[in-house]
């Protein structure tokens, strides 16, 4: 038996239009998974098709080497976590995560809203109305709610995509740590690559309906399988192993490969490295983006901490993405 979800040869088709085209997945029991792509790529629709709330036209979903196609939505014990949490606003935060709980006494239903309250980091919000939550409250109570009925697994779309970014970044580390904790096998929708990274412990590229990598953040950032998936990754200049040397790169080029620049392959090097032009400089949430032009006049980005003056930086090469050439 495989255990855990299977994703097989799956096709979503709305009339002639592809929103997901012969996608293979697994995600094993206990971990997380991201489906990380751009929007309108077909993650959510994927998402939504695990969930048994999109018809296959091809292809078989698995729980348990059990295929789910005649099983409907509420029999497949997912939980779901939408961006906008979905809470019941005329319901208390307690009665909200007891939702799913009808079949237990009522003794054990409160001790379960505690135990969530408490895993979520809000104990005592039982008696809140949903109307007195922030953004980031709520969504931890509609995680909360999602897992008090221990669903054998969690699928969540973009669930913290409306909050501001410095929210969204402490609560995905929150979530990260909740999700472990339990054990829980998850499904996790985002555009966002540190969310992605946060997270799951493997991430799932995708673009136009197609899976185009999977694996460990190390290793799709270090060996992407092709230009397009390195470009998504942040990577903006491809050079050769010459140019890469000349650059105080130490690493070794397979034949018919290139190396993909990103934000922390170049790093500023005043007393060696290679002189290169400033061609901008830009402030960030994080530090300053300076950008070069390079010898072979493609453009890269240098993280520092602050502006620098003149018109040119010397920067060393430290790593990038080893990536098939054209």
């Amino acid at each position: 038996m495989v255990a855990g979800l299977t994703v097989s040869d799956v096709t979503v088709r709305y009339g002639p239009v592809v929103g997901v085209e012969d996608v293979n997945l697994t995600v094993a029991p206990g971990t997380v998974t991201a489906l990380l792509g751009p929007s309108g790529c077909g993650k959510s629709t994927l998402l939504r098709a695990i969930a048994g709330l999109e018809p296959l036209a091809a292809g078989r979903i698995l729980w348990n080497d059990e295929d789910l196609r005649a099983v409907p939505v509420h029999r497949r014990n997912f939980g779901m976590v939408f961006q906008d949490g979905q809470l019941f606003s005329t319901m208390t935060v307690g009665r909200n995560i007891a939702y799913g709980l009808a079949g237990m006494p009522r003794a054990a239903q409160r001790d379960r809203v505690t135990e969530m309250l408490e895993l979520v980091g809000l104990p005592g919000y039982a008696d809140r109305r949903t109307n007195e939550l922030s953004g980031g409250q709520a969504q931890r109570v509609a995680l909360a709610r999602s897992l008090a009925p221990r669903p054998r697994m969690l699928l969540l779309d973009e669930p913290l995509s409306a909050l501001d970014t410095s929210l969204r970044r402490r609560l995905a580390r929150d979530l990260a740590q909740i999700l472990e904790e339990t054990h829980t096998t998850a499904v996790y929708v985002t555009h966002d690559h540190q969310e992605a990274y946060t997270v799951a412990a493997q991430v799932a590229v995708m673009d136009a309906g197609r899976l185009l990598q999977v694996g460990r953040a190390e290793e799709l950032r270090a060996r992407p399988a092709d230009r397009q998936v390195a470009e998504f990754l942040g990577y903006s200049a491809f050079i050769d192993a010459a140019l890469a040397a000349e650059l105080g790169w130490s690493g070794e080029l397979p034949a018919g490969h290139v190396l993909g620049i990103g934000p922390a392959s170049l790093h500023l090097d005043p007393d060696g490295g290679v002189e290169l032009p400033v061609i901008e400089q830009s402030l960030t949430v994080n530090d300053v983006a300076i950008t070069v032009a390079l010898p072979d006049g493609q453009r890269a980005r240098v993280s520092a901490p602050s502006t620098v003056p003149g018109a040119t930086v010397r920067v060393h090469l430290l790593d990038g993405a080893i990536t098939p050439a054209r």
